[in-house]
């Protein structure tokens, strides 16, 4: 079958009571008043921009290897998660988002590593000491904080400007910041038995009414966390190698590779079928690395916009 034919690049469904419905990069949120449909779609982004043709499988690998680390991590902190009605539908609570990602970073690596190169030892408030190169474990794990953009990138921003700008209080970030490390160490724990190093990941939290904080969105999944092999980890540190990423690392990669960084005048390159069909079975190869699960695509016999309407339709029947 087609791509277009398998892979979901948009939802269009019915629900009853939907208030509205935010179309983010990768997922489709449906606004039902105090719970939300999330709709973990085909759709790819890099560099913030969407690329042109969706991922077959992509959204249901998204959306197992979350609901798998949601599962295994709600004795640290509740989760938004309730049901799964679908290979690519969630239903949950809808929380009011807390404005900061909270980034966590247990080795030198992206970003951090890119201020480091250039100079910088001090990144979100957070020190990084000397000596180190790229791949490097840091001490303790850092927790470097960006501020939820409205528009535009999201930006670096240390502890004590989330205060001052009243972003959250004290006690608040106090508690956001206790979760992130224990579920860093979770995930870790998690990713050492997969022979994976969780590298750095981010988590996004909300609130609800009565006040209580909820973890939400996405956990440790290809798109939002950077895993190394373990094996041989060692090895290509000392001899100064790249370490080998479980990331969509390689989709940035090739978009460079054809000219494109999401800057100003640049033009998105079109993308093979080849290609398309290279970055799923990557995706699927990521859902048995990181889960230690096989990966079993849904058959393709009903249309999935006609499949996912079927599940929400039994299930709100029911």
């Amino acid at each position: 079958m087609s791509i277009d034919q398998i892979a979901i690049a948009e939802s269009n469904l019915s629900l009853p009571n939907c208030q509205n419905i935010y179309r983010g990069k990768v997922r489709d949120v449906y606004d039902l008043g105090d719970h939300i449909l999330m709709v973990a779609s085909d759709r790819i982004s890099a560099f913030d921009h969407i690329l042109p043709k969706p991922i077959p499988y992509k959204g249901q690998i998204l959306n197992g290897v979350a609901t798998h680390f949601l599962k295994a991590t709600s004795d640290i902190v509740p989760n938004w998660l309730e049901e799964v009605i679908d290979p690519n539908l969630a239903y949950g609570k809808k929380a009011n988002p807390i404005r900061i990602e909270m980034v966590i970073r247990g080795y030198l690596a992206g970003h951090a590593w890119r201020q480091y190169r250039s100079g910088f030892r001090n990144l979100c408030g957070a020190d990084m000491p000397e000596g180190l190169k790229e791949g490097d474990a840091f001490p303790k794990p850092i927790i470097t904080p960006a501020t939820k953009a409205e528009e535009g990138h999201d930006e670096d921003i240390s502890p004590q400007e989330i205060l001052d700008r009243n972003i959250v209080p004290p006690e608040v970030y106090r508690k956001l910041e206790e979760y992130t490390y224990r579920l860093f160490e979770r995930g870790q724990e998690m990713a050492r038995e997969q022979g994976l190093i969780l590298v750095d990941t981010k988590y996004e939290f909300g609130m609800l009414e009565d006040g209580s904080i909820i973890l939400i969105d996405e956990v440790h999944t290809p798109d939002s966390s950077r895993y190394y092999i373990s094996e041989g980890y060692e090895e290509r540190q000392a001899r100064g190698a790249k370490q080998i990423q479980l990331s969509k690392e390689f989709v940035r990669e090739w978009l460079m590779e054809h000219g494109f960084q999401g800057k100003e005048g640049q033009v998105m390159p079109d993308m093979p079928d080849s290609f398309v069909w290279e970055v799923s079975e990557r995706y699927q190869q990521l859902f048995e690395q990181i889960t230690g699960k096989p990966f079993e695509p849904l058959a393709a016999e009903t249309p999935p916009q006609e499949r996912m309407q079927q599940a929400i339709d039994s299930f709100f029947n029911s």
